[in-house]
Protein backbone atom coordinates (compact mmCIF):
# COMPACT_ATOMS: atom_id res chain seq x y z
CA UNK A 1 0.00 0.00 0.00
CA UNK A 2 1.34 3.51 -1.12
CA UNK A 3 -0.05 6.00 1.41
CA UNK A 4 -1.39 9.35 0.29
CA UNK A 5 -3.19 10.76 3.36
CA UNK A 6 -3.53 10.05 7.04
CA UNK A 7 -6.83 10.60 9.16
CA UNK A 8 -5.36 11.66 12.57
CA UNK A 9 -7.50 11.96 15.67
CA UNK A 10 -6.52 13.69 18.93
CA UNK A 11 -7.52 15.91 21.46
CA UNK A 12 -9.13 19.74 21.50
CA UNK A 13 -7.26 20.22 24.05
CA UNK A 14 -3.26 20.09 24.20
CA UNK A 15 -2.94 17.80 27.67
CA UNK A 16 -0.95 18.11 30.89
CA UNK A 17 2.06 16.64 29.66
CA UNK A 18 4.19 19.02 27.11
CA UNK A 19 5.51 15.71 25.24
CA UNK A 20 1.76 15.47 23.95
CA UNK A 21 2.56 18.77 21.80
CA UNK A 22 6.00 17.88 21.05
CA UNK A 23 4.20 14.69 19.73
CA UNK A 24 1.77 16.42 17.57
CA UNK A 25 4.49 18.67 16.11
CA UNK A 26 6.43 15.60 15.44
CA UNK A 27 3.89 14.12 13.43
CA UNK A 28 2.97 17.48 11.51
CA UNK A 29 5.73 17.26 10.49
CA UNK A 30 6.38 13.75 9.55
CA UNK A 31 3.52 13.75 7.57
CA UNK A 32 4.68 16.62 5.50
CA UNK A 33 8.22 15.54 5.37
CA UNK A 34 6.52 12.57 3.71
CA UNK A 35 4.44 14.59 1.66
CA UNK A 36 1.37 12.91 2.83
CA UNK A 37 -2.33 14.75 3.46
CA UNK A 38 -3.17 15.60 7.11
CA UNK A 39 -6.81 14.76 7.37
CA UNK A 40 -8.00 15.92 10.34
CA UNK A 41 -11.08 17.10 12.57
CA UNK A 42 -10.87 20.54 11.33
CA UNK A 43 -9.88 22.54 14.56
CA UNK A 44 -7.94 25.29 15.41
CA UNK A 45 -7.73 23.95 19.26
CA UNK A 46 -5.61 21.73 21.43
CA UNK A 47 -3.46 19.27 19.64
CA UNK A 48 -5.79 19.62 16.34
CA UNK A 49 -4.62 22.65 16.05
CA UNK A 50 -1.07 22.05 16.77
CA UNK A 51 -0.58 18.95 14.14
CA UNK A 52 -2.35 21.10 11.51
CA UNK A 53 0.04 24.17 12.09
CA UNK A 54 2.98 21.41 12.25
CA UNK A 55 2.19 20.33 8.92
CA UNK A 56 1.71 23.37 7.50
CA UNK A 57 4.63 25.08 8.83
CA UNK A 58 6.48 22.32 7.23
CA UNK A 59 4.48 22.52 3.78
CA UNK A 60 1.89 19.54 4.13
CA UNK A 61 -1.02 19.86 2.94
CA UNK A 62 -3.99 19.52 5.65
CA UNK A 63 -7.78 19.04 5.11
CA UNK A 64 -9.78 19.85 7.95
CA UNK A 65 -13.50 18.10 8.44
CA UNK A 66 -15.97 20.19 10.61
CA UNK A 67 -18.80 19.76 11.89
CA UNK A 68 -21.11 23.40 11.26
CA UNK A 69 -22.07 23.01 15.38
CA UNK A 70 -18.13 23.39 16.00
CA UNK A 71 -17.57 26.17 13.28
CA UNK A 72 -20.58 28.30 14.84
CA UNK A 73 -18.24 28.17 18.30
CA UNK A 74 -15.27 29.26 16.28
CA UNK A 75 -13.28 26.91 16.73
CA UNK A 76 -12.60 26.12 13.15
CA UNK A 77 -8.89 26.60 11.59
CA UNK A 78 -8.90 29.30 9.10
CA UNK A 79 -5.73 28.54 7.53
CA UNK A 80 -5.87 25.40 6.26
CA UNK A 81 -5.24 23.76 2.49
CA UNK A 82 -9.12 23.02 2.58
CA UNK A 83 -11.57 23.04 5.64
CA UNK A 84 -15.26 21.17 4.54
CA UNK A 85 -17.92 22.31 6.90
CA UNK A 86 -20.64 19.17 7.44
CA UNK A 87 -23.80 18.64 9.03
CA UNK A 88 -22.56 16.72 11.93
CA UNK A 89 -20.31 14.16 13.53
CA UNK A 90 -21.63 10.69 11.91
CA UNK A 91 -20.58 12.69 8.52
CA UNK A 92 -17.24 13.98 9.77
CA UNK A 93 -16.07 10.28 10.53
CA UNK A 94 -17.48 9.21 7.00
CA UNK A 95 -15.96 11.90 5.43
CA UNK A 96 -12.62 11.67 6.72
CA UNK A 97 -12.62 7.58 6.26
CA UNK A 98 -13.42 8.22 3.13
CA UNK A 99 -10.48 11.13 2.23
CA UNK A 100 -7.94 8.83 4.28
CA UNK A 101 -5.83 6.22 3.65
CA UNK A 102 -4.65 5.12 7.41
CA UNK A 103 -5.63 6.49 10.48
CA UNK A 104 -3.52 7.64 13.72
CA UNK A 105 -4.52 8.58 16.70
CA UNK A 106 -2.07 10.67 18.94
CA UNK A 107 -3.70 11.35 22.89
CA UNK A 108 -7.33 12.65 23.15
CA UNK A 109 -10.08 12.26 25.10
CA UNK A 110 -13.44 10.65 24.59
CA UNK A 111 -13.81 12.08 21.00
CA UNK A 112 -10.57 10.25 19.97
CA UNK A 113 -11.18 6.89 21.64
CA UNK A 114 -14.97 6.95 19.86
CA UNK A 115 -13.38 8.06 16.28
CA UNK A 116 -10.40 5.65 16.69
CA UNK A 117 -12.97 2.60 17.69
CA UNK A 118 -15.53 3.21 15.47
CA UNK A 119 -12.85 2.85 12.16
CA UNK A 120 -11.51 0.00 13.83
CA UNK A 121 -14.45 -1.58 13.86
CA UNK A 122 -15.11 -0.94 10.78
CA UNK A 123 -11.83 -2.56 9.72
CA UNK A 124 -12.54 -5.74 11.96
CA UNK A 125 -15.91 -5.84 10.23
CA UNK A 126 -13.96 -5.69 6.25
CA UNK A 127 -15.48 -2.09 5.56
CA UNK A 128 -12.15 -1.24 4.88
CA UNK A 129 -8.78 -2.61 4.34
CA UNK A 130 -7.10 0.33 5.99
CA UNK A 131 -4.35 0.27 8.45
CA UNK A 132 -4.66 2.23 12.12
CA UNK A 133 -2.17 3.19 14.99
CA UNK A 134 -1.38 4.51 17.93
CA UNK A 135 1.83 7.12 18.63
CA UNK A 136 2.35 6.02 22.16
CA UNK A 137 3.63 9.42 24.06
CA UNK A 138 4.69 8.93 27.38
CA UNK A 139 2.76 5.88 27.98
CA UNK A 140 -0.60 7.42 27.37
CA UNK A 141 -1.66 4.72 25.66
CA UNK A 142 -0.47 1.86 27.91
CA UNK A 143 -3.02 0.81 29.66
CA UNK A 144 -5.35 0.62 26.63
CA UNK A 145 -3.43 -1.66 25.21
CA UNK A 146 -2.93 -3.81 28.18
CA UNK A 147 -6.96 -4.04 28.46
CA UNK A 148 -6.96 -4.77 24.74
CA UNK A 149 -5.12 -7.71 25.14
CA UNK A 150 -7.65 -8.70 28.30
CA UNK A 151 -10.03 -8.67 25.90
CA UNK A 152 -8.26 -10.99 23.55
CA UNK A 153 -7.43 -13.07 26.38
CA UNK A 154 -10.94 -13.51 27.63
CA UNK A 155 -12.14 -14.24 24.00
CA UNK A 156 -14.05 -11.22 22.74
CA UNK A 157 -11.58 -10.20 20.28
CA UNK A 158 -9.07 -12.22 17.74
CA UNK A 159 -5.95 -11.84 18.08
CA UNK A 160 -5.31 -10.63 14.31
CA UNK A 161 -8.09 -7.74 14.71
CA UNK A 162 -6.13 -7.06 17.91
CA UNK A 163 -3.12 -6.55 15.51
CA UNK A 164 -4.77 -4.50 13.11
CA UNK A 165 -3.38 -1.51 15.61
CA UNK A 166 0.17 -0.92 15.35
CA UNK A 167 1.70 1.14 18.05
CA UNK A 168 5.00 3.44 17.78
CA UNK A 169 6.92 5.90 19.80
CA UNK A 170 8.18 7.25 16.81
CA UNK A 171 6.20 9.00 14.17
CA UNK A 172 8.62 8.18 11.05
CA UNK A 173 8.44 4.10 12.63
CA UNK A 174 4.52 4.09 12.95
CA UNK A 175 4.24 5.30 9.51
CA UNK A 176 6.80 3.08 8.08
CA UNK A 177 4.47 0.12 9.64
CA UNK A 178 1.08 1.51 8.54
CA UNK A 179 2.63 1.78 4.80
CA UNK A 180 3.95 -1.79 4.86
CA UNK A 181 0.74 -3.04 6.70
CA UNK A 182 -1.11 -5.93 4.85
CA UNK A 183 -4.77 -6.66 5.73
CA UNK A 184 -5.83 -10.11 6.71
CA UNK A 185 -9.23 -11.43 6.48
CA UNK A 186 -10.40 -12.83 9.36
CA UNK A 187 -13.93 -13.64 10.55
CA UNK A 188 -15.09 -11.10 13.88
CA UNK A 189 -16.82 -13.92 15.06
CA UNK A 190 -15.11 -15.84 17.94
CA UNK A 191 -16.08 -19.55 17.42
CA UNK A 192 -18.37 -20.93 20.50
CA UNK A 193 -16.78 -23.51 22.84
CA UNK A 194 -18.96 -26.55 23.22
CA UNK A 195 -20.92 -26.55 26.09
Amino acid sequence: MSLKSVCVFCGANAGTVPAYTAAAVALGQALAERKLTLVYGGGAVGLMGIVADAALAAGGEVIGIIPQSLMDKEIGHKSLTRLEVVDGMHARKARMAELSDAFIALPGGLGTLEELFEVWTWGQLGYHGKPLGLLEVNGFYSKLTAFLDHIVGEGFVRAPHRDMLQVSESPQALLDALDSWKPTVTPKWVEQKPG
